[in-house]
């Protein structure tokens, strides 16, 4: 218990220490600053964006289960990958949902910390609690994208996806901690196949949603 208090206090310092930046001030931004943007430059970069969630996800996976001293900085990037992707999707939806976009992947990130160090520990009872608490967060991500956009990202299909996220994830986690090195490779493939499928879903929902402020056609 002494490591899950060490790194939830690491957590909460980055969570205070880190700033949510503006739009124009982050590299890899798929929003635009302008009227019009194109959609393939778009759809790469939100596919960008959903990546470096999972390789960033994944270093912190990594560190922990090693007791590495990266892990601070590791959680540090990684949480400002939820402040980039709730900017990317200010100038379709506004600041207000996308702080609050920020803030409930924010806890999705929090959530899996008190998983990992549970698992790590031992502590079935925890892990149990942080796994309930982690698949609530992700049907509460799906509800609040539907409400933002729920022609083209139907509640049913954002559930089914969010549980995929967290269900490959938390495989890629067991195989890692096991050190079954093969199933971990493996899981971590099937989380950024998927992740890409996502991206794609997403992006391509806030093209139909806003055609006014796109130009060129995707091209597969």
């Amino acid at each position: 218990m002494k490591r899950f208090a060490v790194v939830m206090l690491i957590l909460v310092a980055v969570v205070a220490a880190v700033a949510i930046p503006t739009v124009a001030a982050t590299k890899s931004q798929p929003a635009p600053n302008s009227a019009v943007a194109d959609k393939m430059e778009f759809r790469q970069d939100m596919r960008k964006l959903w990546e470096d969630h999972i390789i960033w996800t994944r270093q912190v996976i990594v560190s922990l289960f090693a007791g590495t001293p990266d892990l601070d900085s590791a959680v540090s990037r990684l949480l400002q990958n939820q402040a980039d992707i709730g900017n990317a999707v200010k100038p379709f939806y506004g600041e207000a949902a996308g702080d609050h976009l920020t803030a409930l992947l924010r806890q999705h990130i929090l959530i899996a910390a008190d998983l990992l160090v549970a698992a790590k520990n031992g502590d079935s009872a925890a892990f149990q609690n942080a796994n309930t608490a982690w698949y609530a967060n992700a049907n509460d991500i799906a509800v609040f994208l539907n409400s933002a956009n729920p022609k083209y990202w139907p509640l049913d299909e954002l559930k089914q996806m969010m549980k995929i996220h967290l269900d490959t994830t938390l495989a890629e986690a067991v195989a890692r901690l096991n050190g079954d090195w093969s199933a971990d490779v493996a899981a971590f493939d099937a989380v950024h196949n998927h992740i890409l499928m996502m991206a794609d879903f997403l992006s391509t929902g806030i093209i139909a949603q806003f055609p006014q402020k796109f130009t060129a056609a995707i091209r597969d």
